[in-house]
C-alpha cells in the first residue's frame, strides 16, 4: 500500500466482557506513537453492540475520517461499521477475531454462553473466583476489574456478544481499507484460522502473529502489530 496518511482519530472497542482500560492498553501505545488520539469505549453492558456503533459515529462527526479496531467482537463490531461507512474510514485495526457470520459453533461464543448461564445462577463473585484461578494471572485481573463493573448486567452482555451476527463475508469484502490483523498463534478461543479467514475475504488486509504470553507481558504488542500488518496490507 501507500504510505499512510494517519487521521486525528481513532476509535477502539473491548472483546466480550471486557473494558474501555484493556483496548487502551492495547493500542493506545502504537497509536500515539503516530500521532492519533485514542478514543477507548467503555461498552455499555445493556447495548453493547449498539454503544460501540453509536461510539464510532459521534467521532467520525466530529473527527472526520478516523481508524476503528478493537479486539474480539470489537473487531467484528469495528469492521461492520467500516464496512458501512467507507467514506468515514481510514482503516481498520483488528485484533483476535472471533468468529465470522454465525457463532454457533465459535469457541468465543460458546464460553460467553457457558458464563452467561454461570453468572446468573451461582452470582458474580463465585464465578469470578473460579475464572481466576482457571485463567492466565493477567487476563484473570483484566476480567476481574471489568466484569465487576459490568455487574449486574453483565450476562445479558456476554449473551448479546454470543449472539453477534451482524459481521458476515460479504461485509469485509466491501471493506477497500487497508486492515491490519494480529492473532496469536496459541489462543483456542480466538483460533487464527479465523483471522486467516478474515485476511482471504478482505481486498486489502495483513496478519501478524503473537502469543498468549506476549500479550500478557504487554497488552500493547496486539495495538503494534496490527498496526505494523496495516502499514503492510
Amino acid at each position: 500500500m501507500q504510505e499512510m496518511t494517519w487521521p486525528r482519530a481513532a476509535v477502539v472497542l473491548p472483546g466480550t466482557g471486557s473494558d474501555a482500560h484493556f483496548a487502551e492498553k492495547a493500542f493506545s501505545g502504537a497509536l500515539t506513537q503516530v500521532g492519533v488520539e485514542v478514543i477507548a469505549v467503555e461498552p455499555d453492558p445493556r447495548r453493547v453492540v449498539e454503544s460501540y456503533l453509536d461510539a464510532m459515529d459521534a467521532a467520525a462527526d466530529r473527527h472526520g475520517r478516523i481508524l476503528v479496531g478493537g479486539v474480539s467482537i470489537g473487531a467484528a463490531v469495528a469492521a461492520q461499521w467500516a464496512a458501512r461507512n467507507q467514506s468515514r474510514v481510514a482503516g481498520v485495526l483488528a485484533a483476535l477475531p472471533a468468529w465470522i457470520g454465525d457463532p454457533a459453533d465459535a469457541p468465543a461464543a460458546m464460553s460467553a454462553t457457558v458464563t452467561a448461564r454461570m453468572l446468573r445462577a451461582d452470582g458474580l463473585d463465585a464465578v469470578t473466583s473460579a475464572m481466576i484461578e482457571t485463567s492466565p494471572a493477567w487476563l484473570g485481573g483484566e476480567l476481574e476489574r471489568s466484569w465487576r463493573s459490568q455487574w449486574p448486567h453483565l450476562p445479558s452482555a456476554l449473551e448479546e456478544a454470543a449472539a453477534y451476527h451482524g459481521l458476515v463475508e460479504e461485509h469485509l469484502a466491501r471493506i477497500t481499507v487497508p486492515v491490519g490483523i494480529c492473532a496469536a498463534t496459541d489462543d483456542p478461543v480466538h483460533p487464527i484460522a479465523v483471522a486467516r479467514r478474515w485476511v482471504t475475504v478482505l481486498p486489502s488486509a495483513s496478519l501478524a502473529t503473537v502469543t498468549l504470553d506476549e500479550i500478557g507481558a504487554d497488552p500493547g504488542i496486539l495495538g503494534r502489530s496490527c498496526l505494523t500488518a496495516l502499514s503492510s496490507s
